[in-house]
């Protein structure tokens, strides 16, 4: 029964493209999304993402422009910004620090941890850079949260259509400390979703 219910789920969650802007969701249910997010998995441990809730409706209109001039952004009920943390992750941390040294481990142990994290972190700079990893953790986050919201019957629309340097101005983040990685607005859709179109399981997977 779980398995099928959450099938239903996916299958019902969709990319809601209006919201009724006269329903809101309760602080309860809303913090229910939120703490789903929280709980998500990421690589090392770190949890890269921080949450901005935007309810007010002056901030929200700010923003529309950046966006795309979506409706989404101005008619949900809670717009989450994701934000990705950058240069805590960066070798040498006192974050990296205090996050891999929460677990009792013996203390070579966790200096053994460190080491590993850090030839980690290094490799990612010289290459892909630290906030393609820490906004791929933050997209783990996201469908954890849209997938529980719509288990709670609220429609959401993942957002990665803005002007990222305008957001992060007008939201004054230090894009040396975290940067915009997804903005996901939340709320109740005013029309019935389309029929689901997705590629069959047999064309996207393989067996060895």
């Amino acid at each position: 029964m779980l398995k099928d219910k959450f099938l239903d789920i996916m299958q019902a969650r969709h990319a809601c493209k209006l919201f009724d802007d006269t329903k809101k969701i309760e602080n309860e249910t809303m913090e229910t999304i939120l703490q789903i997010g929280r709980l998500s998995p990421s690589s090392f441990g770190m949890e890269p993402w921080r949450f901005l809730v935007i309810r007010e409706d002056s901030l929200k209109a700010a923003l529309r422009p950046l966006c795309w001039d979506q409706p989404q952004i101005t008619t949900c009920s809670h717009l989450v910004v994701i934000k990705a943390i950058v240069g805590p992750l960066a070798p040498g941390s006192t974050y990296r620090e205090k996050m891999l040294s929460r677990r009792e481990l013996p203390k070579e142990k966790i200096e053994a941890y460190l080491n590993i994290y850090d030839k980690f972190a290094s490799n990612k700079m010289a290459t892909e850079g630290l906030f393609c990893w820490s906004s791929r953790q933050c997209y783990i986050a996201a469908a954890n949260m849209m997938t529980g919201a719509k288990a709670m019957g609220i429609d959401s629309c993942p957002i990665e259509g803005f002007e990222k340097e305008k957001i992060e101005a007008l939201l004054q983040m230090d894009p040396a400390e975290e940067q915009l990685a997804l903005i996901i607005p939340f709320g109740y859709c005013v029309r019935q979703a389309k029929e689901k179109i997705r590629l069959s399981l047999d064309e996207i997977t393989e067996y060895r």
